[in-house]
């Protein structure tokens, strides 16, 4: 697909690549927006155009990734981004998956122990999943958020505090690939599912599961190549103030 542009019609974005409809709706944009281009859609929402744009276009273009663009961003709506991303995958995305695996279930052989064995590697997916989110959301992200406002504004006491007990770099040290287990459970699916199984709700398992995995890449290519050495850099020049 060819590169998104504010001029374009946002109708003809999603006939483009339907794909980009949770993406759009990230940002609280809805359907029903009629003739109007990306640029004055945005505009009725107070987003940014650039970075909108920005992240479609890096979802739906995976040569494209304009690392110094992005760079030029503000952290909290890089962050805002990041945590709306999560909202979807735990919202909608999994449930979404569940709801297949429980009719899959349903339709096929009850004694099917590769169905049994899908169900358990998929339930202890969600459980690391919504643990690493939950580390994000509650310890990360804050984090990042009073590291930006410091940086920008007076530091106090609390910060410091911050600074001593926490960095990008524990970050980076704790920050798992949470999508390397998807492709196992492509595989158990694909390769050695058996028996008596629906083969319909199998397909539409193994759909979703590769939506998940490709946005889970974007997911973590933003935040290891564009928040990581940007709060990194911000940290590195509190410490030198706080000296």
């Amino acid at each position: 697909m060819k590169l998104i542009t504010p001029g374009m019609k946002m109708a003809d974005v999603i006939h483009g690549n339907y794909l980009l409809l949770p993406v759009i709706n990230r940002f609280g944009i809805r359907l029903g927006f009629g003739e109007k281009t990306v640029r004055e859609v945005c505009n009725d929402h107070t987003i940014d155009v650039d970075f909108f744009v920005a992240m479609l276009n890096t979802f739906s273009n995976e040569n494209y990734f304009p690392a110094k663009k992005i760079q030029t961003f503000n952290v909290l709506t890089i962050l805002q981004y990041l945590q709306r991303t999560h909202e979807y995958y735990l919202n909608t995305l999994v449930p979404l998956i569940e709801q297949h695996l429980k009719t899959l279930l349903a339709r096929s052989g009850r004694r099917n122990k590769s169905l049994t064995d899908v169900k358990k590697f998929f339930l202890d997916y969600k459980k690391e999943l919504v643990a690493h989110f939950k580390l994000e959301d509650t310890v990360t992200f804050p984090y990042i958020e009073a590291v930006y406002n410091a940086y920008h504004h007076q530091t106090d006491k609390t910060v410091r505090n911050q600074l001593s007990s926490y960095s990008m770099k524990t970050y980076q040290r704790e920050h798992t690939n949470i999508d390397e287990k998807l492709l196992d459970l492509k595989n158990i699916l694909i390769k050695y599912i058996h028996g008596d199984f629906d083969d319909a709700s199998c397909n539409a398992i193994i759909f979703e599961l590769f939506r998940l995995e490709k946005d889970i890449q974007d997911h973590t290519r933003i935040e290891n190549n564009i928040l990581l050495p940007l709060v990194t850099e911000m940290e590195q020049a509190l410490k030198i103030k706080m000296r």
